[in-house]
């Protein structure tokens, strides 16, 4: 290889120099005083970081990490790329790079699926701060037994600055401008100048560019490296952060979200680096990372590819090991941050505490919140072995939900260990979903509606009891049309005649399908249905309809003409919910052909999953859990269900300043109390696996609606097509009523009813602090299922049931104080006939803000999240005995996770479930 690899030096985008931040920092009162971080990582800081990590092994967050990366780099590297090839002109670029020993694992596994050609294919950066210090360790790279591994297939190069700089340079266009004008590196294959000696002068790799580094003459301003600076000269170091890096606009950035211009950029950043910035600061700085959403081809059978974030990340573990860690008895922390005081005149009083560095550790619940701030998902998480510390590879999804957690603090946890029931994570949402959630909302309904259907398939009944495909299209914007015309008084949004078409759906008994609800009278012939760029223009009318209305709402305009302000929000909650909804139900539908050459295609932009390291995961937190009880017994206990949510009260006024109400359906109002008697459940749902074996013992002849058989082989239904038995033996059974029941009975237990499963999600939140990743992924975090979870009682995380709707024996029928909807007078009647049944909890493709309701609970009042709970199980009486776990079931057309009546058929026929049940039957 090239014996010199080549630096860029980037121009500083720094909006104050060392010296100011030093200034500013000393100026505020005693106590008070900071230095910047970046003082540390001169030369001779670097190198004594370097001593760190190899001299004090109290410092476990190395160790950890380099474990991880000698174990696991190959399938770190497969999962960046998702399993595809390496695409030509790739970078790997690692913000704060250091001494390189961890990157090298990376490095070879990336060589060893490049293929060697005269110019590499992927090409490293290493950004750090010192250009000498980037010299050596690159040059030590180049010359060790590494280097002619990478030979023609991984080349080398630098980028001296801050980590503002390199995100400046590569928002600017700075990585394809380098690559187009002349290559960082030489050919990592020697050519003859390289063996006679001639290096690329940074100046011609610069000089395309200009001489300022950018390609306009305004760069952004963009914070320092220092995360301890601050505007506030009276702010406590604990409360500081950075000041993020401003996001560019259009205009400023040059960076190109075109693949072809600009391939895929995988970012890594290393040892816990992040938690040197405050929490807010962590976040606006992963937000400012231009990183694009994933993309894939549909008309080809290309694998999904896309740019990453290889994340590191220390647990929020014991405090003195912590301490320890970060000052560790041999003093090598202690002289490295000596080293970034010498030669400052700096007076300190005697036992004066002057912050210079933050390191905060990262719980579940806060790095899924550091997560979900920053609009990043994950794509798969690797632990150390010792448990300590964890790499997340992340990407940024299309769209993405808000999920808004409180995290507990130090003192609150302490609380949470003393009084179980103290502390919750609650999320918080607006009284009715706002315009961005309106604009992600959409962007989910496309992205299922035009990227999951083909064209040839919207003529088509993925289910032969519901419509075809193009009606849906047309019945969200119609459904959406009709409230906002009622509400306004006005005329609908033309075509009027959609309303005809596309009003209701149908919801057919499916042992007698001529038994239906009333319903809109479609077409019968495919070329009298309106064309898809008419139903899609309605739409986009009908959108913009919506946004008006905001605008009337916000201005009073509403109150002026006499229609009451919450009447308004209810309409618009309604549709809203009634739109995420249907995508879930259309989502079951298009189950049923996915995997086929013809039918549904994988959600477009989503990382394929890679089943062979998810089941490596999910089998090693099985074998951690195995020690945890896995039966319960409740009860005796009085159960609250529902809510107060009168819609008569509708007419009555504004709601008074500052006030939040929470709307409902029907069939929660009013709140109400169930007894519920002493009972005994097993904690997890009945898996794949054991009903398998169930069924196979049984001779049974009808298999559930969610597996289908691949030459003779049982496979179970995916997004991504059918996955073998043994990738998805422990995830949740999706099946029939009469399928559980039938399998309940067998084991000698029953399924339990709404008040008991209610009860019993209780329990289970009470277990541990709740988040979107370790509550089954809801707020399409994934899009499959996974092995439900007992919890980690060590680590404070709540138990899930892998992401699936549940079962219970209630019927759904007229209870005491309810009333019929005025806004939607059928939903929930039209369903009382004794054949539906109530489900409970919520599934992975469920919106947040569909989930949270904070106030029903058992007796002792939690607010919770109500959705994605423990196992759907058996109850049986405390003196029976009890070889069971619970039976899962995820819904069609479902209600809110209130606990209350959902509209599920028990029935099933021959081609397939009710299409009320989100694991209807593939048609045959």
């Amino acid at each position: 290889m090239s014996s010199t690899p080549q630096i860029i030096q980037l121009p500083n985008t720094l909006s104050s120099t060392p010296l100011r931040e030093v200034l500013d920092g000393l100026s505020k009162p005693t106590g008070q005083r900071t230095l910047p971080t970046i003082l540390l990582y001169d030369e001779c800081g670097l190198r004594l970081y370097d001593d760190i990590t190899t001299k004090a092994p109290e410092y476990y967050l190395f160790a950890a990490e380099e474990q991880i990366l000698c174990d696991d780099a190959p399938e770190i590297i497969r999962l960046m790329h998702g399993g595809g090839p390496v695409r030509n002109g790739e970078i790997l670029l690692e913000l704060g790079a250091g001494a390189l020993r961890k990157t090298s694992h990376l490095l070879r596994a990336a060589a060893e699926i490049s293929p060697r050609e005269p110019t590499p294919a992927v090409t490293y950066l290493a950004l750090d701060l010192e250009k000498r210090e980037l010299d050596r360790t690159l040059s030590l790279m180049s010359s060790s037994d590494l280097g002619p591994q990478l030979e023609g297939r991984v080349r080398i190069g630098g980028l001296c600055g801050t980590y503002d700089d390199g995100i400046a340079y590569v928002r600017h266009g700075g990585l394809s401008d380098m690559q187009q004008a002349s290559p960082l590196l030489r050919a990592s294959i020697p050519s003859e100048n390289d063996k006679k000696g001639n290096a690329v002068e940074i100046s011609q790799i610069l000089e395309p560019m200009g001489s300022s580094g950018f390609k306009d003459t305004n760069p952004p301003i963009l914070s320092p490296l220092s995360p301890t600076r601050s505007d506030s000269a009276g702010t406590s170091p604990s409360d500081e952060h950075p000041s993020s890096p401003s996001t560019l606009t259009d205009d400023q950035s040059t960076y190109s979200t075109d693949y072809e211009e600009t391939p895929p950029i995988h970012f890594l950043f290393l040892g816990s680096s992040i938690g040197n910035f405050t929490r807010p600061g962590a976040s606006d700085f992963l937000r400012s990372l231009p990183l694009r959403p994933w993309i894939s081809t549909s008309e080809s059978s290309e694998t999904p590819f896309g740019d990453t974030l290889l994340l590191g990340l220390d647990h929020d573990n014991r405090p003195e090991l912590i301490e320890r860690a970060y000052n560790d008895p041999a003093g090598h922390t202690r002289k490295f941050i000596m080293n970034g005081l010498a030669g400052q005149t700096v007076v300190i009083e005697a036992g004066e505490a002057v912050h210079i560095e933050y390191s905060y550790k990262y719980s579940e619940a806060a790095a899924q919140s550091l997560f979900n701030d920053s609009n990043l998902k994950p794509l798969h998480r690797w632990t150390s072995a010792n448990g300590l510390y964890s790499l997340w590879l992340l990407h940024r999804p299309s769209f993405s939900f808000p999920i808004t957690l409180n995290i507990p603090t130090v003192e609150q946890k302490a609380e949470i260990q003393m009084e179980p029931f103290s502390i919750r994570a609650k999320p918080q949402f607006s009284t009715i979903p706002t315009l961005e959630e309106w604009e992600e909302m959409w962007k989910l309904w496309d992205t299922v509606t035009l990227g999951m259907i083909p064209p040839g398939m919207m003529m088509q009944k993925p289910i032969d009891l519901r419509h075809k495909c193009l009606f849906y299209l047309g019945h969200i914007p119609t459904f959406l049309d009709i409230h906002l015309s009622r509400l306004l008084q006005e005329p609908n949004t033309e075509p009027d005649h959609f309303k005809y078409i596309f009003e209701r759906g149908i919801d057919p008994h499916v042992d007698d399908p001529t038994q239906c609800h009333p319903h809109s009278e479609v077409p019968e012939a495919d070329d009298e249905w309106p064309s898809l760029e008419s139903i899609l223009s309605f739409r986009d009318r009908v959108r913009i309809r919506l946004k008006s209305v905001y605008g009337k709402l916000d201005s009073g305009e509403l109150s002026t003409k006499g229609i009451f302000e919450k009447k308004a929000m209810r309409v618009l909650w309604m549709t809203y919910e009634h739109e995420a909804f249907h995508v879930e139900t259309l989502l079951y539908m298009l189950l049923q052909k996915a995997g086929d050459s013809d039918g549904t295609r994988p959600p477009p932009g989503v990382p394929i999953p890679d089943w062979l390291a998810l089941s490596r995961r999910w089998s090693r937190r099985l074998q951690e859990e195995k020690q945890l009880d896995s039966r319960v017994v409740l009860g005796p206990a009085d159960v609250w269900l529902g809510h107060d949510d009168s819609e008569e009260r509708d007419m009555d006024a504004t709601l008074p300043e500052g006030v939040q109400h929470e709307f409902g359906w029907d069939n929660e109002h009013p709140k109400r109390k169930v007894h519920v008697g002493k009972f005994t459940v097993e904690r997890r749902p009945v898996t794949n696996g054991e009903y398998y074996n169930f069924w196979t013992g049984q001779n049974l002849k009808t298999m559930p609606a969610s597996w289908v058989k691949r030459d003779a082989n049982v496979m179970v239904c995916t997004l991504f097509g059918p996955v073998s038995l043994s990738v998805a033996a422990d995830w949740p059974l999706m099946a029939s009523y009469e399928e559980l029941d039938s399998f309940a009975r067998a084991k000698g237990g029953r399924i339990p009813t709404e008040a008991e499963l209610r009860l019993f999600m209780d329990d289970q939140n009470s277990r541990g602090i709740v988040n979107g990743y370790n509550n089954a992924g809801w707020g399409y975090q994934r899009w499959w299922p996974e092995p439900s979870s007992l919890g980690t009682p060590e680590r404070n995380e709540a138990p899930h049931n892998g992401g699936v709707w549940e079962w219970t024996s209630t019927v759904m029928d007229h209870y005491e104080g309810y009333k019929s909807s005025v806004l939607y007078p059928g939903y929930s009647s039209d369903f009382f006939d004794g054949i539906h049944h109530v489900v409970v909890c919520t599934s992975l493709v469920w919106a947040p803000r569909c989930i949270v309701l904070p106030h029903v609970s058992s007796e002792a009042p939690l607010p919770l999240f109500q959705g994605w709970h423990k196992g759907a199980l058996f109850a049986i009486s405390i003196n029976e005995i009890i070889p069971m776990r619970g039976l899962v079931l995820v819904l069609l057309m479902t209600n809110r996770i209130q606990d209350q009546h959902y509209r599920v058929n028990r029935g099933q026929n021959q081609n397939g479930l009710d299409t009320g049940l989100c694991t209807s039957s593939r048609v045959k």
